[in-house]
């Protein structure tokens, strides 16, 4: 018997239960239909026009009062069952009875082989659909098993109708109830189903081969490891050999244009081969299990590839490559070997005169250095009145010298200082060094089997880059003492590209703050709470968690007001309280932070763009706009590591011909 309808939408995408199928079958049995009469066909399947069929109206074992019960069960589009009951008048023209006036219908044996049909060429479909096809259209599996399955299939659903039908009322309206409770519960899914990836939805830009082979490989390795526990060695071996063919089909692939030709034919094998691993040993608990165990296996893994990489990037950072390390070494044997030592500057009297443009850089980075100093001085418009104060160590005080005596900038001043020259600069007054020569420090540093090295985690690895150690790197916070003569001075990092005039920034007014800085807090990042340690009641009592924080790289100071306020004693204050370093990590941004608390005078962020040495998405335009850029992070621009599409605003800057850059090889 088939059940159909246009009229009901639903109806056409949802399963019937087989009872219910018969429910309709008894109750028109019981409402005085024959046999022949009792065929209900969608026009869907046989169409209006096949010969003996009349609509539903039309039966002639019906009279007009008579209204036949038709109760149907589906499944909405929430999962729900619900039951629809209909009266037959009430149905639409496109429901049909079948009827036994046709002779070829009601003998199908005589009538089909009358118009070329052989008993073979009408059969029920698997839903009970009269399934009724010409020579020229025949679709039917020729397979002999396959027809003796579906003749076998329709029989046992011929006998279950004859069985039901002489079941009591209320026996019927309790299988009713347990069918409908067994609908609830069902679940549309396929358990033990090993790909996500449905062919439902392709795309034809999608890698579908591709990831169904690795998820292939990751259910395998999953049965595998439950046919070892089990002792079924012969299955595991074989689903270990599987997934060995699948890294092999897979390769180095990316995508499926890249996969081996034999990739699909591998996956087919892989799919039966765990279609049987499913058949003897799916179990939901099992299979969860192992999941589990391979996600934190996994998770385990990415920790300390992550710990790994951020050793390496840390090395990487703070080593100097061969080439800059070359440089230094034959600036400095030129610079003894012609004795440039004797050589002195001509015009000292630019040093100390307060109404010049005064920069200050603290570096140990020859080629970053003079980057600087030519992009500033290029785009100065009076640079007769700039003047560049660069501070360096002993180790590269010679080849800084030397560099600026043979490549002096065009018009502007350059004075190079060796930082142990300054004898104020001792333990005694200066709370970093004094902590420096501390045993705890060395140790922190130097021993292996400290709480920050690679092996215990790496939270605390970026602090133990040699810079922390640096003298240059807390010198800016004795400005008046290096530059005691000075109102204001202009503060550069090594690691700036300037791209445009910067003399403007002196005649800004600075409303008596100390520190005219770009502040770096957008939303919730960047703030206090991001470097200090909040926990401290020395923090947290004397500032605010969501003061916005500011970037050390391109700063103002007005030293008449830095004097004023006692700016150094202040950072000797909060100093002395960190030697143990419970209230912020290494470093110079945190001190100061806190030494120019409510002190520092925010600048157009068009002054200065950061991130170009951590940042790939930076948006060019930000950076064209900009009048400094600051490659601050790991990936500077003389490195390997460089972002690549940020190199050119630094490397513009580096004369490639110029002959030491040669002779050491360097390719900026």
């Amino acid at each position: 018997m088939v059940f159909g309808s246009r009229g009901l939408g639903s109806l056409g995408a949802l399963l019937f239960v087989v009872y219910f199928e018969v429910v309709i079958f008894i109750s028109l049995v019981r409402s005085g239909l024959s046999d022949a009469d009792l065929q209900i066909v969608s026009d869907n399947t046989i169409g209006k026009d096949f010969k003996g069929y009349r609509h539903l109206l039309d039966c002639p074992n019906c009279n007009d009062e008579e209204n036949v019960d038709i109760t149907a069960t589906y499944t909405d589009a929430s999962g729900n069952v619900q039951i629809y009951k209909v009266k037959s008048n009430d149905l639409s023209s496109s429901w049909v009875w079948g009827s036994s006036a046709d002779e070829n219908l009601a003998q199908p044996n005589g009538g089909l082989e009358q118009k070329g049909f052989s008993e073979q060429d009408v059969i029920r479909s698997r839903d009970g659909d009269f399934l009724s096809l010409n020579k020229e259209q025949q679709t039917v599996p020729t397979d002999p098993v396959k027809l003796k399955r579906q003749i076998l299939l329709q029989r046992r659903r011929e006998q279950r109708v004859a069985e039901l039908i002489q079941v009591s009322k209320d026996a019927e309206m309790q299988m009713e109830v347990e069918a409908i409770e067994r609908s609830r519960q069902f679940k549309n899914t396929n358990r033990g189903k090993y790909s996500i990836w449905r062919r439902e939805y392709p795309s034809p830009n999608s890698d579908s081969t591709l990831k169904l082979m690795k998820d292939q490989i990751i259910m395998a390795k999953v049965y595998a490891s439950i046919a070892r526990s089990k002792k079924i060695f012969d299955l595991a071996d074989s689903l270990m050999e599987c997934i060995r063919q699948n890294l092999m089909v897979i390769g180095e692939a990316n995508s499926d244009a890249e996969l081996h030709l034999s990739a699909p034919k591998q996956a087919k094998i892989m799919g039966h081969g765990l279609s049987l691993a499913k058949d003897m040993l799916y179990d939901c608990d099992d299979v969860a299990r192992k999941l589990r165990v391979m996600i934190q296996s996994t998770e385990e893994n990415i920790n300390a590839l992550k710990k790994q990489s951020t050793f390496l990037i840390q090395h990487a950072a703070k080593t100097m490559p061969k080439p800059l390390h070359c440089l230094p070494l034959q600036l400095t044997t030129d610079y003894f070997f012609n004795n440039y030592a004797d050589k002195e500057m001509e015009d000292k009297g630019k040093l100390v005169d307060p109404s010049l443009f005064h920069y200050a850089i603290f570096s140990d980075n020859v080629l970053a250095t003079s980057v600087v100093v030519n992009s500033t001085s290029s785009h100065a418009k009076e640079p007769e009145k700039h003047v560049f104060h660069i501070v360096t160590d002993k180790l590269n005080f010679a080849a800084m010298k030397m560099w600026f005596i043979l490549h002096p900038p065009l018009h502007v001043t350059v004075h190079v200082e060796n930082i142990d020259e300054f004898k104020w600069l001792n333990s005694s007054y200066c709370s970093v060094l004094r902590q420096l020569e501390s045993s705890r420090l060395k140790e922190y540093y130097f021993k292996a089997n400290h709480p920050s090295s690679l092996s215990a985690g790496n939270d605390n690895l970026k602090y133990r880059n040699p810079k922390y150690l640096s003298m240059l790197n807390h010198l800016r916070f004795y400005m008046p003492e290096v530059y005691p003569k000075l109102d204001k001075i202009l503060f550069l990092d090594d690691d700036v590209v300037v791209q445009k005039d910067l003399t403007p920034l002196w005649s800004i007014d600075m409303k008596g703050m100390v520190n005219g800085a770009v502040e770096t807090c957008k939303e919730s990042f960047h703030r206090f709470d991001t470097y200090l340690n909040f926990s401290n009641p020395k923090i947290s009592q004397n500032f605010d968690p969501q003061a916005c924080g500011w970037a050390f790289g391109m700063n103002m100071f007005d030293l008449k007001e830095w004097k004023m306020r006692n700016i150094t004693g202040i950072y000797h204050y909060w100093q002395d309280l960190n030697e143990d370093r419970t209230l912020w990590k290494l470093g110079s941004l945190p001190p100061g932070l806190i030494t120019f608390y409510n002190l520092t005078y925010p600048l157009d962020r068009n002054w200065h763009v950061l991130g170009l040495g951590y940042d790939p998405a930076i948006h060019p335009s930000e950076i064209e706009n900009a009048a400094v850029i600051h490659y601050n992070g790991n990936y500077k621009p003389w490195l390997d590591l460089a972002v690549s599409k940020y190199k050119p605003y630094w490397s513009k800057y580096v004369k490639a011909d110029n002959p030491y850059l040669q002779f050491c090889s360097i390719d900026p």
